[in-house]
């Protein structure tokens, strides 16, 4: 009996420590050695002309990273798949043609996100060049 009570009280000891580290904030630091990026494609955004806030193109950068997010109701693509700078302002869409295999990977339950690899100004348009990743744990 005495073996079991110390085995209770070894994981009596973790789950408080995970509950502590839950409730200082550092659950990140416990996952993010399990978490893995897979670069699965490289595109640009789309949409960036039709921005109704376009002060979000002075507030990005190289490295940024990007939310995506399945749009539910787009009538011109069913597939459409929203992306969000850090501060949650709509940057613009991945593009149509490259959107399928990724909103199948969203519908499954997948979490993708995305990085910004280059930005090139050409007069009033600009130019993101994104990369696409898998959020693997």
């Amino acid at each position: 009996r005495s073996d079991d009570r110390m085995g209770d009280e070894i994981v009596s000891k973790e789950k408080a420590e995970l509950v502590g580290a839950i409730n200082t904030g550092g659950l990140d630091k416990i996952i993010e050695p399990l978490v893995k990026e897979i670069h699965l494609f490289d595109t640009f955004v789309a949409g960036t002309t039709h921005l109704e806030d376009k002060s979000v193109l002075d507030a990005i950068g190289d490295g940024d990273e990007l939310t995506l997010r399945r749009e539910e109701d787009n009538r011109y693509d069913d597939k459409a798949i929203l992306i969000y700078n850090e501060d949650k302002k709509k940057l613009g869409y991945v593009p149509e043609k490259d959107n399928v295999i990724f909103s199948r990977l969203m519908d499954a339950g997948k979490l993708l996100k995305g990085r910004i690899n280059g930005i090139e100004k050409k007069g009033s348009f600009t130019k993101i060049k994104i990369g696409i990743y898998l959020v693997d744990f």
